[in-house]
């Protein structure tokens, strides 16, 4: 069995195109203040977690993803401006022991998420 891992990680999804979503930039701030920053991957994660559990406190998260620019990178006709510009997802954290996972799926016209495993 795989060892426990508590913090905060993250998955971007273009559902649009039916793929992990590389090169979007990815921002997380606490009380306004940025922690960590990073771009995703070829397969849409961050290439480390945004937080380690020694580096989680209890507390609201706020979590930026420029997918406007992404998806004009890879060539998808957008209107200007934009209908999504920066998606941004706050969250809470009660239990910094734990481990947190915020996924995005997204499109030029909608996402979702949810607190994953």
């Amino acid at each position: 069995m795989g060892e426990f891992v508590s913090g905060l990680t993250t998955h971007v999804l273009d559902t649009a195109h039916g793929h992990p979503a590389k090169g979007v930039a990815v921002r997380l701030y606490r009380d306004g203040v940025l922690l960590t920053q990073c771009v995703t991957n070829l397969d849409g994660r961050c290439d480390k977690p945004l937080l380690t559990g020694a580096e989680m406190d209890i507390g609201r998260y706020h979590l930026e993803f420029s997918v406007g620019d992404y998806f004009r990178s890879i060539g998808t006709p957008m209107p200007t401006p934009s209908f999504l510009d920066v998606v941004t997802i706050d969250f809470g954290v009660a239990d910094p022991l734990a481990h947190f996972h915020v996924p995005l799926l997204v499109s030029p016209y909608g996402y979702s998420t949810y607190r994953g495993s």
